[in-house]
């Protein structure tokens, strides 16, 4: 079983749609049982929160429930539990590694590394933070392409 923690500021918006992302692309190829697939945030500003609003409707408009989401911040002991620990932007990067006291065993990535360097519109870029753009679409976009390309890298 392959454990995966998608990480943002607060878990409230892109980490949470990451993670329901995926959850329901593992569904739909019947890969579920194969796959440990949580998120939580770097800050403790949202803890006990559902999914944002706005980021429950877009998920919504793609057919994907939410449903028993708590925002929670991440702790050192996620570090051994998961064996991927995928942040948003480079400032949850900074805070995970700052929270887990360094990567030592090379768990720490971004999403939108995930996708090839061809795609020049992704590689490489923070997923923005739809909070602040007000700009879910985007957001969307932006995960559900890191979101497949990681689901293809874990399938190939």
């Amino acid at each position: 079983m392959k454990r995966i923690l998608f990480v943002c500021h607060g878990n409230i918006c892109r980490s949470p749609m990451a993670e329901f992302i995926l959850k329901k692309m593992a569904r739909s190829a019947e890969r579920e049982a194969d796959f440990e697939i949580a998120s939580a945030a770097t800050s403790v500003e949202e803890l006990g929160n559902p999914v944002y609003p706005m980021a429950r409707q877009e998920l919504a408009k793609h057919g994907i429930g939410c449903p028993g989401h708590v925002a929670r911040q991440i702790d050192e002991s996620d570090y051994g539990h998961y064996d991927m620990i995928i942040g948003m932007d480079a400032d949850n990067m900074e805070e995970m590694l700052r929270i887990f006291g360094g990567d030592p065993e090379g768990k720490l990535s971004l999403l939108l590394d995930h996708t090839p360097e061809s795609d020049t519109k992704h590689h490489g870029r923070d997923v923005s933070d739809p909070w602040y753009t007000r700009k879910f679409n985007i957001a969307w976009d932006d995960i559900y392409t890191g979101c497949t390309a990681l689901f293809e890298e874990l399938n190939g």
